[in-house]
């Protein structure tokens, strides 16, 4: 079953052709990376993962069952819940603690009993493998373990798909392997991830397919 499905996508911005003729196929429960330069398109194609940039030139680009040639800006949002983002700067409210970051999001997508709202961020706190205070804000925490957070929050809605976007950039090199690491123990639980990443090297001993964004085009790599 094919989770995305993406025929001779163009993308350009403000004039500029920044990816042609793209074709991918990622199937549920696969390990996808994307590797490339910075300004190679990479992430330019992760925002269009998940709605971030609009699909105006494209012959089929279907994901989790939406078709983001015709999506509507309503329905947008329950696109995303059905998918978990992660970002590089891990994007978690300063001004709130991690209880509070990870309960916002829930309530926000629905939940109201907030017994199972408690019970389910321990759930995904348990899944990341972090234990802490949840009453400690996010300023106090080290860069891996926001990025645990941030996996955490990206997982609170059961989602069929997860999108990080250079999730190690800001991580120093032996937490970038401990979160690489997670990731892979997340597909082994089944769930369909997407990375992007500059750091090749990074992921050489991971299973998964690697397709590089190079010149406006996106090409497999052969593993050796």
């Amino acid at each position: 079953m094919s989770l995305v499905t993406i025929e001779n996508l163009n993308i350009e911005l403000s004039g500029k052709n920044i990816l042609t003729d793209i074709n991918l196929i990622i199937e549920k429960g696969e390990m996808t990376f994307l590797i490339g330069k910075t300004g190679s398109g990479k992430t330019t194609l992760i925002k269009s993962l998940y709605g971030d940039i609009s699909i105006k030139n494209s012959k089929k680009f279907e994901i989790v069952d939406f078709n983001l040639r015709e999506i509507k800006d309503y329905q947008i949002p329950f696109l995303r819940r059905r998918i978990g983002i992660v970002f590089q700067d891990f994007k978690l409210l300063d001004d709130r603690s991690i209880f509070k970051n990870l309960e916002f999001v829930l309530k926000a997508t629905g939940w109201t009993d907030n017994n199972k709202i408690e019970d389910r961020i321990l759930e995904v706190l348990h899944m990341v493998g972090i234990e802490i205070n949840l009453d400690t804000y996010p300023s106090k925490l080290s860069g891996g373990e926001q990025q645990r957070i941030a996996i955490a929050r990206a997982l609170l809605n059961n989602p069929e798909l997860i999108i990080a976007d250079e999730p190690t950039g800001n991580l120093d090199p032996q937490t970038s392997i401990e979160i690489i690491s997670l990731f892979e123990k997340l597909n082994n639980l089944g769930i369909t991830m997407v990375i992007a990443t500059h750091d090749y090297n990074l992921i050489l001993k991971l299973p998964g397919k690697i397709y590089r964004c190079e010149n406006k085009k996106l090409f497999e790599v052969v593993r050796k």
